[in-house]
């Protein structure tokens, strides 16, 4: 009787040890499946909020460029000026984030700048010569040739160029393009381009020698080590720069070189001078002259400067609709300038000396006249101008608690009066191109300072 309700006793205990084991099991499973589940909710958590901040950010980007089209509807010749000013430009706040509208420095490695970019002072790769291209700063004999081929109508090989032959013999064929580029970066499709030759060491876009820019082959890039940010020649091709053959009131140009339209440049010069003087300098024109540009026209009339400059906007060697690729005289960096036919660096750098001494009388290109003798002046009168209807901005967008930022490539044409954006690309790929603890201020909540804005 004893033995059996020891039995009975222990198959109790047991059955209460199975259970306790199963309790145990069952409660560390739901243990894990709540902490499994709270993981997922917090991911979940974080990814909205991720998502949330991307979503500012391209609204914050948004917000800068309509910004930018604000300021360029609002300039007129007289305020051009401002729009090249850096100060609007940095730090914009917007909403609860931040903007800024970057430019190249193409002066300073070691400083950002500011604001809209004037393609009018860039070297348009639909319509530079060869010789032009040439002289851009990392462009090889080979790539020039080849830009010439990619974009003219026919199929004949420039000397070191290439077309079709070339490109079908690829891994991945296409054929050449035989046609306008309608891009900057679509010169990587062409013979001997290269990232390497298009963006040089500066691998994030933003003009400033980073410290894994000049590391030599400890990152990426595999720069030289020299100290100095080597760029390519990205900051100096366009595709966008036309003008129209209109003066700045929108008035159609006089050609002068068509006979038919002498009535309407004596009218002209009976209106900007008097009758007397106004038939002394028709009288130097022959009836069928043919000039090169306004320039060879200005030193054949017998006009001083400054009579010349009254009415030089008014007039033109040609009956074009538009012009693409003027280089703007007045906004156009050195390098830019060096490329001009004929000129030598002293010239350029008179150029560059006398335009920033004198911001008066710059109003057409009758100032280079000043500056460079008959010859040389001549030579760059057919590529030159002062205006510039197409603009540029590196549109860099942050939230406002730092979680994402959004970077885009925007270029405007005002050439219609009210701007509009033609060209929209993501540059978020190329990286955070300001300082690191913008982004660490944002995260920990903390306001951005000038000593944190201006740490680099």
């Amino acid at each position: 009787m004893k033995k059996h309700a020891f039995g009975q006793f222990e198959r109790v205990h047991r059955t209460k040890g199975t259970i306790l084991i199963v309790t145990i099991w069952v409660v560390l499973v739901l243990a894990g499946l709540a902490l499994v589940f709270a993981r997922s909710m917090r991911v979940a958590a974080i990814v909205s909020a991720n998502h949330v901040a991307s979503l500012e950010a391209e609204c914050i980007a948004s917000g800068g460029s309509q910004y930018a089209k604000a300021k360029l509807a609002a300039s007129t010749e007289e305020e051009d000026a401002d729009l090249m000013e850096s100060d609007p430009y940095e730090a914009m706040q917007i909403g609860e984030g931040y903007c800024w509208l970057l430019r190249p420095n193409l002066e300073d490695d070691r400083e950002l700048d500011y604001g809209l970019t004037d393609e009018s002072g860039k070297i348009n790769l639909n319509s530079a010569s060869e010789e032009m291209l040439l002289k851009l700063p990392g462009m090889t004999a080979e790539l020039a040739a080849s830009i010439i081929d990619w974009r003219d109508e026919d199929s004949e090989i420039t000397a070191g160029g290439a077309e079709d032959e070339t490109y079908i013999l690829l891994s991945e064929p296409y054929n050449c393009k035989n046609a306008d580029f309608e891009t900057v970066e679509e010169i990587l499709l062409v013979k001997g381009a290269s990232e390497e030759l298009l963006y040089g060491e500066d691998t994030n876009l933003n003009s400033i020698l980073d410290e894994n820019e000049n590391d030599g082959d400890v990152s990426e890039p595999d720069d030289n080590r020299n100290g100095r940010l080597d760029t390519g020649f990205y900051d100096y091709v366009t595709v966008y720069s036309v003008e129209t053959n209109k003066d700045s009131d929108g008035n159609q140009r006089i050609n002068i070189t068509d006979a038919d339209n002498r009535e309407d440049l004596q009218s002209l010069l009976q209106e900007t001078f008097d009758e007397e003087r106004a038939l002394e300098i028709l009288n130097l024109i022959p009836t069928n002259a043919s000039y090169e540009n306004i320039l060879e026209f200005y030193y054949s009339s017998g006009l001083k400067l400054e009579d010349f400059s009254k009415i030089a906007d008014r007039l033109t060697t040609s009956d074009e609709e538009s012009f693409p690729g003027l280089v703007n005289v007045n906004t156009a960096p050195k390098a830019v300038l060096l490329c001009l036919p004929d000129l030598e660096e002293s010239d350029v750098d008179a150029l560059i000396s006398r335009r920033e001494s004198n911001e008066d009388g710059l109003d057409s290109i009758a100032w280079v006249t000043d500056v460079l003798d008959q010859e040389k002046a001549v030579a760059i009168g057919s590529y030159i101008t002062t205006r510039s209807f197409q603009y540029s901005a590196d549109i860099l967008a942050i939230a406002a608690n730092g979680r994402a930022y959004k970077r885009y490539k925007a270029v405007f044409d005002m050439s219609a009066q009210t701007p509009k954006i033609v060209y929209w690309k993501s540059m978020t790929h190329f990286g955070w191109p300001l300082n690191e603890y913008i982004v660490a201020a944002l995260r920990k909540g903390e306001p951005l300072t000038n000593t944190i804005l201006n740490m680099y």
